[in-house]
Formats: structure tokens, C-alpha cells, sequence
């Protein structure tokens, strides 16, 4: 019987073993996609307790208190920051087999020393030793990121922002992880939800331009991207959460009218149907895609949420509290957006991520079929230029990494893979690239334990290498890290 957490955590095979000790292990993290505060980091917040550091904005732990039925007044209400401490622990020993299990006692033993199991009878023991070891400067935001080896990390960020604190970051050169924005357009796609019109003239009043059009949206959206860019962003993320992601049925010039029909049709304040909304969402991921193709980005896109499934809960706390769950996209429409914006040469470097299991297959497929090999794309360094995402949100587990990992192998080149990125709004999450390095030796290993690959140990160790940072750096264009 192997103990609980050991060296070997994740890893049942000597090749394996020996990838991470050697190699992995202690690889830089590039975390291209968070969802971490740039303005915690630009402050250096310190948390005051580790409810504040790890229960207050992660809908992954919220789900699992849920349950196991405890109560929302301990979860997300107003009781104190202590009991739903206690809460917590009171649920971690029936979460056998949850990534949230393996995450948080990973991260106490890497950032509080702690190797005690999480549980009531310890809960006093350690709520008092992580407030003390939280007051110490070395567990600020920028302490934390720099005790986790991580050379650049990407926030995620409006349009609207003006991005005050990644200047701020900037400025700072007693500060070496490099932290950049990244550009988040949802709330200007998302032409049905609730706020759009709001948004739209909050965007307006940022870039002193009234929005009067579909055409000067895209203008001042170009703007945004332009002055991204300037500061570093070198990736654009997209929550494609509809099921039809692009039509191509409409010839461009009229899908520009209907798109400009359905804006001025929003912002007077009135519905806009569905088959609208999509002809709207799909002339401007074209727009966007030309601008992110200007610029070298990566487009990322997640797709297959099925969000808010619980009115009551959504009307009593809104978005992001744990209500959204697995759904599904057509992988059709997928293709014909990305081989439409093929045909007009603005398809960008692009990363496909779904929420779904099911899709591994047809997505570790599809990148197949857009992987040039030309001029144009000589400036990829001999990478895949369409990627299939790491495992997401609801596949962020060992099961989900393997099968993910394996998918890739099976039907692309798993040697050119991107790796590992957090999708977290905790600064303690970076144990996570831990835990998908661990799992990823695994693999490797078990392919050579098997006698499916020879054990070049050179070779092997590159791969490790490359897909735990080096893919990452020169897909991104990630420069003087």
C-alpha cells in the first residue's frame, strides 16, 4: 500500500517516476489562462485567513460542501469566515476520489508545511497554522506566485478594462514574474444576456466613442485589441457557451446587415431572437479573429457550459456560485467556423477546450484538419497551430488529464502539446500544473513501461520539457522569460 500523498503521488511506474523527479518537477509554470485579480497582485494583498485565500470566490469547493449538504449560510452566507473553515473540513472526508481532495492537501503541504490530513478533529490545528504562516510577507500574492516557480501568468480581462493594474505590475521591476493581460470579449458577443445595452455604453464612456453600430463596435474593439497589445496580451479567451457557434449560411454582406439589425435591435432594448443573435456572434468572431491575426494572439475558446441551471440560486447570487454544469456544442458548426475563417485567412493560432469528455476524440481530430504547413505558418517554430486544451473545469481530475492526454496521443502528436494551465481565481491553485505534471510522467512512463515506446530517456525528458513549459513559451510567443 502506497501512503497517502508520497514522492510517487500519481504515478505508478518507474519511468514515470524518474521524468518527474528529474525533469518536471521543477520546470517553470506558465499559466496562460487564470482568472486571478491583477489588482492583488499589483497591491501584494496579504489574506487575512485561509477562508479568505480559499473559499471566497472558488465554486469548485462551494460544489463540493454542497454536497455533502451542508448548508449555504456556511458556504457562501454571512456566517464567519472561521466556520465555514470548519464547514469545509467537515466535508473533506467524504470526497474520496474529488481532485478537490488531492488539491488542497497538496497545497497545504506545499505552502503551509502541513502533511496532516484535512479533516474536523484537525480543522483547529489548521486554521490557527495558516493564519500564522498567511501574516508572513513570503505568503503575500507576489510571494505566493514566486515561491511557485511561475515566470508569466495571463489574467483575464474586459475589453472595458483599462488595465491600470497590469501597468502598475509592470512598473514594478523588483517584480519578475511577468503577468499580462488577456482579452476577454464575452460581454460584447453576448447580445441576448441580460446588461448587454449597459455594457455596450459602459464601453462606450471608456473609449470616449459612441457606439452607435455594429461596425463601430468592431472599430472600438480593434482599439481595445490595439491597446492590449501594447501591453503585452498576446492571447484572447471566449466562453462559446451556445450550441451553434457560427453560421455560415448568410453571404458576408448580408450577415453584416442582420448583425447590425440585431445590435441596434438590443440596444433599443428589445429581444433579440436566436437565429439573429447567431448571425451577430458569428460576424464578430470574424472581426475579432482578423485583429487576433494582426497581432500573432491565440484565440482561445471554451465551449459546452451549460450555465445557471438553477434560477433560484442564479436570482438570489448570480453567475459564477457553482450552477453551471456539462453540456454540449456542435462540433459541425465548430468546423465550418474555423474553416470559414480559414478560407478568409484569419484564423489565428487557436485552442479548443470543451467542458464535455465526449469531445476529446473530435476535438484531438478536428486540430487535425487545419494544421498548416506553409509559409504562413513557418512562424510557429514546427508547432501545431490549432491545439486541443488541456482537460477543463469539469475534466480537471486525474481521470479527465489521462484520457485527455491519451485522446491527443491516439489521434495527434502529443509531444507538441501546450500543457497545463490553472482556470483559477486562487493564488494557491499553481499546485494544480503539480498534479497534471505528476499525472502526465504517468503516461509517458506507462507508454514506455508498456513497451509501446522505447525508453529514450533524452528524448522522453524533452517532451517533458516541452510540454510542461517550452510548447507553451514559443506557441504563445511568450519572449524574454
Amino acid at each position: 500500500m502506497k501512503k497517502f500523498l508520497d514522492d510517487n503521488f500519481l504515478i505508478d511506474n518507474e519511468i514515470g517516476e524518474l521524468l518527474y523527479e528529474n525533469y518536471a518537477k521543477d520546470m517553470p509554470i506558465i499559466d496562460y489562462h487564470c482568472h486571478v485579480n491583477p489588482a492583488e497582485i499589483a497591491d501584494n494583498k496579504k489574506y487575512k485567513n485561509i477562508t479568505e485565500v480559499w473559499l471566497g470566490g472558488d465554486h469548485y469547493k462551494w460544489r463540493a460542501m454542497r454536497s455533502c449538504g451542508i448548508p449555504e449560510r456556511v458556504i457562501t452566507g454571512n456566517s464567519t469566515d472561521e466556520e465555514k473553515f470548519k464547514a469545509f473540513c467537515s466535508a473533506m472526508p467524504y470526497l474520496i476520489g474529488n481532485p478537490m481532495y488531492h488539491w488542497s492537501h497538496l497545497e497545504l503541504k506545499r505552502y503551509f508545511d502541513y502533511d496532516g490530513i484535512i479533516c474536523p478533529e484537525n480543522s483547529d490545528e489548521i486554521w490557527k497554522l495558516t493564519q500564522e504562516k498567511l501574516a508572513e510577507d513570503s505568503m503575500s500574492v507576489r510571494g505566493i506566485i514566486s515561491r511557485s516557480n511561475v515566470a508569466l501568468l495571463c489574467t483575464t480581462d474586459d475589453p472595458a478594462d483599462d488595465l491600470a493594474n497590469h501597468i502598475k505590475i509592470a512598473e514594478d521591476k523588483s517584480f519578475t514574474t511577468k503577468v499580462l493581460p488577456a482579452f476577454r470579449p464575452d460581454n460584447a458577443m453576448k447580445i441576448q444576456k441580460p446588461g448587454f445595452k449597459a455594457y455596450i455604453e459602459k464601453l462606450s464612456a471608456v473609449v470616449g466613442v459612441e457606439i452607435k453600430d455594429f461596425k463601430t463596435l468592431g472599430d472600438v474593439l480593434a482599439s481595445r485589441i490595439q491597446y492590449f497589445n501594447v501591453l503585452g496580451c498576446k492571447t484572447a479567451d471566449h466562453g462559446m457557451d451556445d450550441y451553434y457557434l457560427y453560421d455560415g449560411s448568410v453571404p458576408s454582406g448580408q450577415a453584416l446587415s442582420i448583425a447590425d439589425a440585431a445590435f441596434k435591435k438590443a440596444m433599443r432594448g428589445e429581444d433579440v431572437p436566436n437565429d439573429l443573435a447567431l448571425v451577430y456572434r458569428s460576424a464578430m468572431i470574424k472581426v475579432l479573429a482578423s485583429e487576433y491575426t494582426k497581432y500573432g494572439w491565440v484565440m482561445q475558446l471554451h465551449m459546452g457550459v451549460l450555465r445557471n441551471t438553477n434560477s433560484i440560486m442564479f436570482a438570489n447570487h448570480g453567475a459564477d456560485f457553482g450552477y453551471d454544469t456539462i453540456g454540449s456544442f456542435s462540433i459541425k458548426s465548430l468546423a465550418e467556423l474555423l474553416d470559414a475563417l480559414d478560407r478568409e485567412g484569419i484564423l489565428p493560432k487557436t485552442v479548443l477546450y470543451s467542458i464535455n469528455p465526449n469531445d476529446n476524440a473530435a476535438l484531438a481530430t478536428l486540430i487535425g484538419c487545419f494544421q498548416h504547413t506553409s509559409e504562413e505558418s513557418e512562424g510557429l517554430n514546427n508547432m501545431m497551430k490549432i491545439q486541443h486544451g488541456s482537460a477543463w473545469w469539469f475534466n480537471d481530475n486525474k481521470n479527465g488529464m489521462t484520457a485527455q492526454l491519451e485522446n491527443l496521443g491516439n489521434l495527434s502528436a502529443l509531444g507538441k502539446f501546450i500543457g497545463m494551465l490553472t482556470d483559477s481565481r486562487s493564488f494557491l491553485s499553481y499546485t494544480r500544473h503539480e498534479y497534471f505534471r505528476r499525472v502526465l510522467c504517468n503516461v509517458l512512463g506507462g507508454y514506455v513501461e508498456r513497451g509501446e515506446y522505447p525508453c529514450d530517456i533524452e528524448t522522453l525528458a524533452q517532451m517533458v520539457c516541452d510540454i510542461c513549459y517550452n510548447n507553451t513559451k514559443d506557441y504563445f510567443g511568450f519572449n524574454n522569460i
